[in-house]
């Protein structure tokens, strides 16, 4: 199957094995992480990558208070990695990722309206980000199986919500 096949989170979506195995990982250490969340940004890894994404989230564009101690960006991190640990299980049950479609068209006029565009997921919803966030939070898990997990529950996650803007660009 293609990466755009596999990817494909509309109706009639084809659905893609993902097990037991990998999907525990990713609710495991999201469950030890989030203990810990509030003393660091899942998020800031972000930033390092690419700092101007600052100005993507309404809430930072004119902060006084730095990002580290930002508790709507500490709200929204929780919120994504929440939503990527929903996709794991959701990928186990299905084969695919159905966002609530309430919340999916929200979070997809969110993105648009904010002038996100498909670039901005490589550095925002890929692996690069949020793994090394996992790996530092919970180097005693980490390991090539959770990274991978990790990363499929992302890539679709992110698939879902690049296809609910692409609807609503087009409706538009």
């Amino acid at each position: 199957m293609s990466k755009e096949a596999e990817m494909e989170n509309s109706e009639g979506a084809e659905a893609i094995a993902f097990g037991e195995e990998q999907e525990a990982p990713v609710v495991n250490s999201w469950n030890a992480m989030k203990q810990h969340a509030a003393e660091t940004s899942v998020l800031d890894r972000i930033f390092e990558i690419a700092p101007s994404a600052t100005q993507l989230f309404s809430f930072l564009r004119d902060a006084d208070v730095p990002l580290d101690k930002n508790p709507k960006l500490k709200a929204h991190a929780m919120a994504v990695f929440t939503m990527a640990c929903e996709s794991a299980a959701q990928l186990r049950k299905t084969g695919k990722v159905a966002v609530r479609e309430t919340s999916l068209k929200k979070l997809g006029a969110t993105h648009m309206n904010s002038g996100v565009i498909e670039e901005h997921f490589e550095v925002t919803y890929s692996h690069k980000s949020p793994e090394k966030t996992i790996k530092d939070a919970v180097p005693e898990m980490w390991c090539p199986a959770m990274k991978d997990a990790w990363g499929q529950a992302y890539d679709h996650l992110a698939a879902a919500m690049k296809e609910e803007m692409k609807l609503l660009s087009a409706s538009v």
